[in-house]
């Protein structure tokens, strides 16, 4: 782990001294070479490493995988447009990047209750900088606002909670794990008490009716922004809730009832929703807001297969949603437009580009046998013994889901070409590279699920 971490920190000097010509060439390679020292954690250790400074297990260790396997990936996608900039913002748009990604390594990675809370509030900054100094629309400061606002306000009942823990045991240092054994704080209403203290967890990931900041973020930032946004941040509440969630007793459920009814709503809601955006990246962003609701479903049934299908679904989602965001910015380069009326009739001259969206497309619905179908029915399944109606309400989804990848795949593929677009510039290699290398982890996972259940 230290051998990663002084790799990350390696990219700071490297960066600030490395030549123009060379600069994006040496971030990715040095992205790429602490993605596969990452990769040691999961093949020489099997997610066993544990020690005051650092702790890797079955939750934490694909997350910070994914985490490491993202960053080389935004250096790849950010490199045509942030190319035109001068070389000083070129510079401090990769060192906010690793920064960025830097913070959600340590988040997932930090044994210490205090360090995660830390950590969890750090990326908010570097996130924002992205945001409100890269993005390309005028109303990227409003979406950084509200941004900065959903996550302040869900940080402070948390961090009282942390301050409550402190006041009682006297120190934050125990691990996370073993902090929840002696934490079962009698409370005459447990469901609420579990909301408050998740808020923050509930906000980034976002749980329906607290999503409006996602939306707005998504289609106001760059394209690394909203890779990492996708990618990562909304991992860090999935990964703060499966962390707390053995604080929810088995009668607890019927406590948190209300936040399960909203979950359930919002799965359905915001697949609905897609039908309705005229907007790409919006589409997509709804879309995960829909994927996320699941995981909170299933982290409330607290069961064994719930936790691993949350788990699955939490990986699944971080690769295909990521390469979405990527496929709209190839789409957004060349016509810079993300109305999808607009972009029609792209499979006439973009081919290839054409199965690229088919593929990530058919992923991101959960088709059999990827590892979003195998989250997916690990969730359903822990649904159907909690609630056969809410199994029968949930599995709607499906219909919508479909509905709406098709509706994405008419709408961006098919049809005449728009009069106003005369000349599209070809696909490069790096795309197909940025892509493929997207789909790569998902096709390993389908041969070897074990190693993120």
């Amino acid at each position: 782990m230290l051998v990663i971490l002084s790799a990350w920190i390696s990219v700071f000097p490297t960066i600030l001294m490395a030549p123009a010509k060379h600069m994006w060439t040496l971030a990715t390679s040095q992205g790429f070479f602490i993605t596969f020292f990452s990769l040691s954690w999961m093949f020489l250790q099997d997610f066993n490493f544990a020690n005051p400074l650092f702790l890797i297990d079955k939750i934490s260790g694909p997350l910070t995988i994914l985490t490491c396997w993202l960053f080389p990936l935004t250096m790849l996608a950010s490199q045509s447009k942030m190319r035109l900039e001068p070389i000083d913002r070129q510079r401090a748009y990769i060192l906010n990047l690793t920064f960025l990604q830097l913070m959600t390594l340590l988040a997932f990675s930090t044994p210490d209750l205090m360090l995660f809370f830390i950590f969890f509030e750090a990326s908010l900054v570097p996130t924002m900088i992205v945001i409100t100094r890269w993005g390309a629309q005028e109303r990227r400061l409003e979406a950084g606002m509200y941004l900065a606002f959903y996550t302040m306000l869900g940080a402070i009942p948390l961090m009282i909670w942390i301050t409550k823990f402190y006041s009682t045991h006297g120190s934050l240092l125990p691990t996370l794990t073993h902090t929840l054994h002696i934490t079962q704080t009698a409370t005459n209403y447990p469901g609420l008490f579990w909301a408050i203290y998740n808020a923050a967890f509930l906000i980034k990931l976002p749980i329906y009716c607290l999503h409006l900041w996602l939306p707005k973020a998504h289609v106001e930032a760059p394209i690394a922004g909203s890779m990492i946004l996708a990618g990562t941040l909304l991992k860090l509440g999935g990964y703060g809730i499966l962390r707390t969630s053995p604080l929810l007793q088995e009668n607890d459920l019927n406590q948190t009832l209300p936040i399960m009814l909203i979950a359930i709503l919002g799965i359905l809601a915001t697949a609905l929703l897609c039908l309705r955006q005229t907007d790409l990246k919006s589409l997509i962003a709804m879309s995960s807001v829909s994927h996320m609701n699941l995981v909170v479903a299933a982290v409330l049934i607290s069961s064994p297969w719930s936790y691993s299908g949350a788990m699955v679904m939490m990986i699944a989602h971080g690769l295909t949603s990521s390469a979405l965001f990527c496929l709209a910015n190839t789409s957004y380069e060349r016509t810079n437009s993300r109305t999808m009326i607009l972009l029609r009739g792209m499979l006439l001259i973009f081919p290839l580009a054409g199965a690229w969206w088919l593929i990530i497309m058919l992923l991101n619905m959960g088709l059999p046998p990827s590892i979003n179908f195998a989250g997916e029915v690990l969730i359903m399944l822990s649904l159907l013994n909690w609630s056969p109606i809410a199994f029968l309400i949930v599995a709607l989804n499906l219909i919508f889901t479909t509905a709406y990848t098709l509706y994405v795949l008419w709408a961006t593929q098919r049809g005449p070409l728009p009069d106003h677009i005369k000349t599209l510039f070809p696909f490069q290699i790096r795309e197909h590279l940025l892509l493929s290398l997207h789909i790569l982890p998902g096709l390993i996972l389908i041969l070897n699920p074990e190693l993120i259940l």
